[in-house]
């Protein structure tokens, strides 16, 4: 498999001097390529999100996956990787969301805070019923992620998943935007903006899902959006918007996993990464008060 390759090569460097020490533990490495994977996907589809003001909506799927979890290790699903019931249910949730926000008339932040509530309740009551059959390490590892929980299962998954997003966004992303800034010139445009709707949602239900083992699913939606709203507030174009989100996404995720083994820090992975990106929109808005030059494109 490439990734025991790549996790062979990279142990070999760090024994060699070329890379740091804790690079010739196994589940450093795996959690390191988790990162590359994850940081483009979550800093791509933000830029979206941002543009769509749909940041109240990556933060309900990421917590409708704490009750998918639930519903895995309840239907008997391995607690380490309950993947059926997890995009299964994210997928339902994301998906119904959507078609009842086209039919009911309410405002999206209502809809989606009546979602979230019923689902935080329904996580909520599951997990505290399996509580005594499972691990509480467990509970933590759902909520706020770990680079120990990360398995060659878990990067074939991300893998796959990166490919699909990856190429269904590419393909689609100028539609994407356009129904996002504008639904009734993208529907002049002949944009199908229904079906670029559902897309949007199925993507970022796939992402959020397939990041939680990292992050956690009560922080993944923020790093779907803070790394994207840091890029809004600096980037002097759409592609530099784009761009620029990717490579925040990416230094952040990679820095939240390794400075917290780097120097022994009792921090979960999703936390410390959030942190991490949230620092770095903090000074870049403290930044573009001071420096003329960083007028960005913010809307």
């Amino acid at each position: 498999m490439i990734f025991d390759t790549i996790r062979t090569l990279l142990q070999q460097w760090a024994q060699d001097g070329a890379l740091p020490q804790m690079f010739t533990y196994g589940f450093v490495v795996n959690a390191f390529m988790a990162g590359l994977i994850i940081g483009p996907l979550l800093g791509g589809l933000g830029t979206l999100v941002v543009v769509k003001r749909f940041a109240f909506f990556s933060e309900a799927v990421g917590h409708a996956a704490m009750t998918g979890v639930a519903i895995g290790i309840l239907v008997g699903e391995p607690y380490t990787g309950p993947y059926g019931s997890l995009f299964g249910f994210c997928l339902l949730f994301g998906i119904l969301l959507n078609y009842l926000r086209n039919r009911t008339g309410l405002a999206s932040d209502t809809l989606i805070g009546v979602f979230l509530s019923i689902s935080l309740a329904l996580g909520g009551s599951l997990l505290l019923l399996l509580a005594g059959r499972i691990n509480v390490h467990i509970l933590e590892n759902v909520l706020f992620g770990s680079v120990l929980t990360v398995s060659s299962q878990d990067l074939v998954v991300l893998s796959i998943i990166g490919l699909l997003t990856a190429c269904l966004a590419l393909f689609n992303y100028n539609h994407l935007i356009l129904s996002s800034f504008n639904v009734q010139l993208a529907a002049v445009r002949k944009v199908r903006t229904t079906l670029m709707d559902y897309l949007f949602v199925v993507l970022v239900t796939l992402v959020t899902v397939a990041a939680v083992k990292v992050i956690g699913a009560i922080l993944v939606g923020a790093l779907l959006v803070i790394p994207a709203a840091t890029a809004r507030i600096l980037a002097q174009s759409m592609r530099g918007f784009f761009w620029l989100s990717i490579v925040i996404a990416i230094v952040s995720t990679l820095l939240g996993i390794l400075l917290p083994i780097q120097f022994a820090l009792p921090v979960p992975s999703g936390a410390a990464i959030i942190l991490v990106a949230g620092s770095v929109f903090i000074l870049s808005a403290l930044a573009r008060g001071f420096i003329p030059a960083l007028k960005g494109t913010t809307a």
